[in-house]
């Protein structure tokens, strides 16, 4: 296992983190099975695990903090708030009322006094910076975490979230967790250009591209995994974007075969061959596939091989624009770019 310092911060994790959006309902992980799986990460020399209050309405949180009984100190524990929970209109967003609740709640589910990680799950247009950078730092030097940050903003919020926090003195935002994988590649063009402007660590989510390059989705072979019963349209070949990925994977799979890798280890070692990524988030749903992703930990690609991905998938270049996470809001809902 590899490890790199966490943006700015002296923290060292390992480049291959554990992902815990699988764990419970959604991922239909028992509870054995995710001890099982973050004792062989552990193990194999993973030291980061990142989920969310969002994961499950908190059961992701719940199995992670039975999963890590007892060696609390071994390892770097993050999470996330800001997405919807119940139906409770104040029970999401980024104000000061809910950090406090949902890091709270959060706290007990995991059962631990602080968490070394606590992130804004998406940026939330309601509310301020100001706002939202005065109660991290409040809670950071309360002791109930030891660091923030955000997670699939777009570039010019970080970058304001960024000059917000020095104008006003406050705490900044110390990591970025946006989607990147060979098949998304626009945060190349302006959000990791952003992140080493301002020395932010940088943990990448769905590296795999939700099991494009998995190995489990190839052309002339049924669909089976989760993610295509739960969200059939990412995986419709008759979608143009769709097509595109198709034909990508394909080739993909003759480069990785070339140099005698997984698509696995491709897609993976890719994503930390850059040099503004500081980890990728693996999710694994049972320890088959953990052990399929752990054997990427110490990949490094070729030059040859680097270029080769550049040549089927242009730098820069999102194959499924749709499916971007960042794209400013007025973009999505046509009642906030009219008067």
């Amino acid at each position: 296992m590899q490890y790199r310092t966490l943006g700015r911060t002296g923290v060292q994790v390992s480049t291959l983190a554990l992902g815990a959006m699988n764990f419970g309902a959604i991922g239909r992980t028992t509870q054995d099975e995710a001890t099982a799986i973050v004792d062989a990460a552990l193990e194999a020399g993973v030291n980061l695990i990142d989920t969310a209050d969002f994961y499950g309405e908190g059961e992701s949180e719940e199995m992670v903090g039975k999963a890590i009984a007892g060696r609390r100190d071994d390892l770097v524990l993050a999470t996330k708030a800001t997405m919807p929970i119940g139906e409770e209109r104040n029970h999401r967003g980024s104000s000061r009322r809910w950090l406090y609740r949902a890091l709270d709640d959060s706290l007990c589910r995991l059962g631990v006094d602080h968490v070394d990680l606590f992130q804004i799950h998406r940026w939330d247009p309601t509310t301020t910076d100001e706002e939202t950078l005065s109660a991290l730092t409040d809670l950071q030097r309360a002791g109930k975490i030891r660091y923030f940050g955000s997670s699939t903003f777009p570039a010019y919020r970080i970058v304001q979230a960024q000059w917000a926090a020095r104008e006003l003195r406050l705490g900044r935002y110390v990591t970025e967790q946006p989607s990147y994988s060979i098949l998304q590649r626009g945060i190349e063009s302006h959000v990791l250009p952003v992140t080493q402007e301002y020395g932010l660590g940088v943990l990448v989510w769905s590296p795999l591209a939700s099991g494009w390059l998995s190995g489990a989705v190839r052309k002339g072979q049924e669909v089976t995994t989760s993610r295509s019963k739960v969200l059939p349209e990412r995986f419709d070949l008759s979608i143009p974007s769709n097509q595109a990925r198709s034909e990508a994977v394909e080739r993909l799979a003759e480069v990785a075969d070339q140099a005698g890798l997984t698509l696995i280890q491709l897609a993976l070692g890719f994503v930390n061959a850059h040099p503004a990524v500081t980890a990728a988030l693996i999710g694994p749903r049972t320890l088959e596939h953990l052990h399929s992703q752990l054997a990427a930990a110490d990949i490094v690609l070729s030059a040859d091989v680097l270029d080769a991905i550049d040549e089927i998938v242009t730098p820069g270049t999102d194959l499924a624009p749709q499916e971007k996470f960042d794209t400013p809001p007025a973009l999505l809902d046509a009642s906030l770019r009219r008067r």
